[in-house]
């Protein structure tokens, strides 16, 4: 379903000559098609899809990050350009309050005492929360109530 969108908003970049959008998109297709290869599927699902999406996501920051140490500023907002095309294609967002709440609660049930139990509890946390929080600041999050 989400690569058939991806595909449609490809063809339609084209047609209206958006040239970063059609980069952006085709290196999309290309992370998709290459993990199918690699997972030897013909499909893959939504979840996986976005799982790609986050980690070019991911790189997009770090590259954005990096190019503000260089004072690049015209790769900065080539990276942000790109970074915004991504982000329409992942889930929205939580807050930081809802991520705490979630921590509080896996925290409660798992019965997690020290930060031994620091895996234990961010990997919960990360599969309720399925792809709509940063796994940095729910590390940091669970940190801080375990200590």
């Amino acid at each position: 379903m989400m690569e058939k969108s991806i595909t449609e908003s490809l063809n339609k970049a084209l047609k209206n000559k958006e040239a970063i959008r059609v980069s952006v998109l085709r290196m999309l297709i290309c992370e998709i098609k290459n993990k199918k290869i690699a997972d030897r599927v013909k499909e893959l699902d939504d979840e996986k899809i976005i799982k790609i999406v986050q980690k070019m996501a991911r790189q997009h920051n770090e590259s954005i990050e990096q190019f503000r140490k260089g004072n690049r500023e015209d790769l900065v907002e080539k990276e942000i350009k790109e970074l915004e095309i991504l982000k329409k294609y992942l889930p929205e967002p939580v807050s930081e309050e809802e991520i705490s709440r979630v921590v509080s609660d896996v925290i409660s049930r798992t019965g997690a005492a020290s930060l031994k139990d620091m895996g234990k509890v961010i990997g919960e946390c990360l599969s309720l929360l399925k792809g709509r929080a940063d796994g940095r600041i729910v590390g940091e999050i669970v940190r801080k109530k375990l200590s």
